[in-house]
């Protein structure tokens, strides 16, 4: 071959390579067109697979009975903003419909039992939903608290035990606080914002800004949508079809029926203390997540109550206690075991 014919060839070789790409390129673009990028097909397209809106605020809101501002611009827009959020974060929002059935009656008696106004279990939703979660801070259980707050409110916070993630435990020592919390600014929505900001953080801005009322404060971010967040996800739990949520009782999470057992001694291995009982570990630590360890080295002979699975109830069978009948958690159940 010759080298000019080979050149030739080399050049048609390109040129059908690159008729072949531009010939591509405008199959693409003519494809692209034909689904249909005019602003109407856009409009049909979104609308026929997403629906979003505005919402309409709450014309009477109040935190403990102490009624909510609403015709202060700021507040309102502070209030949607938070409304917004959980109307449109429907996973989440879901998830927080669904614990609190099994929570809220666990959290209402220790409430009542404290003075404390029942709309304080939003606190809970909105600091841990509902989990036992440990924040950047160290913040940790369903109530959020930090080491040395727990402590100084009666927990017990250990390499073996951590009652900040016992539920009965944690709320009795946020209700304490609140209590002190009440004691000092006597008014609520104060004692509720005081556990964002701490009670001295908060006289601190009441003394600075000269203002008796939490809704006239300028805060921080997050102490200055606190309030704002637990009056959103209370009227969004207390009214889900107004915001288009829509559940069954069978579509919650159930309270699980336990019995409470009282322990006053050393456990070497709970994993064989729970085998004796008829459920394994897991239940076990489930039901008990304050116990850290595989054991309890209770040498002070500390009196701690452990939650075991109802008698008759099979734990790991859902419709046994998430039907329409009745399902309070059964912690009227007592018995001693040395």
């Amino acid at each position: 071959m010759t080298p000019n014919s080979f050149l030739n060839k080399s050049k048609k070789f390109i040129l059908a390579i690159s008729c072949f790409i531009l010939l591509f390129i405008l199959f693409q673009l003519l494809n692209f067109s034909s689904t249909g990028t005019d602003e109407k097909s856009q409009k049909d397209y979104f609308n026929g697979r997403f629906k979003t809106g505005g919402i309409n605020l709450p014309k009477d809101l109040n935190f403990a009975g102490e009624k909510v501002p609403l015709n202060d611009f700021n507040i309102q827009e502070s209030l949607d903003r938070e409304l917004l959020i959980n109307t449109y974060s429907p996973s989440q929002t879901l998830l927080l419909y669904k614990r609190a059935n099994r929570w809220f009656p666990v959290i209402e008696p220790l409430l009542k039992k404290y003075g404390i106004p029942d709309d304080f279990k939003y606190i809970a939703v909105i600091e841990s939903g509902l989990t036992n979660s440990v924040s950047p801070a160290g913040a940790t259980g369903y109530w959020q608290m930090v080491d040395e707050t727990a402590k100084s409110y009666g927990l017990i916070v250990d390499e073996e035990i951590d009652e900040r993630y016992n539920m009965e435990k944690s709320t009795e020592a946020a209700c304490k606080y609140f209590r002190e919390a009440y004691e000092k600014f006597r008014n609520w929505t104060l004692a509720a914002a005081s556990y964002n900001i701490g009670v001295t953080g908060l006289e601190t801005q009441l003394s600075k800004q000269r203002t008796t009322t939490y809704y006239d404060l300028f805060l921080n971010e997050e102490t200055g949508r606190y309030l704002f967040r637990i009056l959103a996800i209370k009227d969004v739990l207390s009214r889900p079809s107004a915001y288009g949520y829509i559940l069954g009782k069978k579509d919650l999470y159930p309270p699980i029926p336990t019995k409470k057992i009282q322990i006053d001694s050393s456990i070497g291995n709970l994993s064989e203390f729970a085998l004796a009982r008829g459920f394994n570990y897991k239940i076990l630590k489930l039901l008990n997540p304050w116990l850290l360890s595989s054991y309890l080295n209770n040498t002070e002979r500390k009196t701690f109550y452990i939650h075991l699975p109802a008698q008759g109830v099979n734990i790991f069978a859902w419709e046994e206690f998430s039907s329409e009948k009745d399902t309070i958690r059964t912690d009227s159940i007592h018995s001693h075991e040395n």
